[in-house]
């Protein structure tokens, strides 16, 4: 994530970092954020997330990357929220899991809306070009929800 804020600033993109204390004290945090919101736990930071964002777009990572698409996916599945989400796999990374969840919803443990409620892309255009044609919700804005809470 790091490197994709920097390049986001280097373009001259505004950027926030929202980070529990926990990773701070062991030096993770980007201290050139524009804006670094230090939380006390990972349910905190989760909820400011998703109170201040208007999309999801999932990139390759590890274990904490899949327990939070979980999440944001079972919100949109359940109607939570309508907000577009996206996977960008250039590598195939999310093969399995996608197959994972096409046998599951064979074995009859899921709905197909499942498939509805997300997109898989590998490349950065369509990525863009899928979170770019999805109407945008309307919400409020950050000033009047206030101070996020998990």
């Amino acid at each position: 994530m790091g490197a994709v804020a920097a390049a986001a600033r280097a373009a001259g993109g505004h950027t926030v970092g929202v980070i529990p204390q926990v990773l701070v004290d062991i030096e993770v945090a980007d201290h050139d954020s524009d804006e670094l919101i230090v939380t006390a736990g990972m349910r905190e930071r989760k909820g400011i997330m998703d109170a201040r964002s208007d999309a999801f777009l999932v990139l390759p990572g590890g274990i904490g990357t899949l327990e939070e698409l979980f999440e944001i996916w079972t919100a949109r599945v359940i109607g939570i929220h309508d907000r577009p989400l996206v996977i960008l796999d250039p590598w195939g990374l999310y093969d399995p899991l996608r197959r994972l969840i096409e046998d599951m919803y064979e074995a009859g443990f899921t709905r197909a809306n499942v498939f509805d409620a997300i997109a898989w892309t590998a490349t950065v255009d369509d990525a863009l070009a899928h979170l770019e044609a999805t109407p945008k919700p309307v919400r409020p804005s950050v000033a009047e929800l206030g101070e996020a809470t998990p």
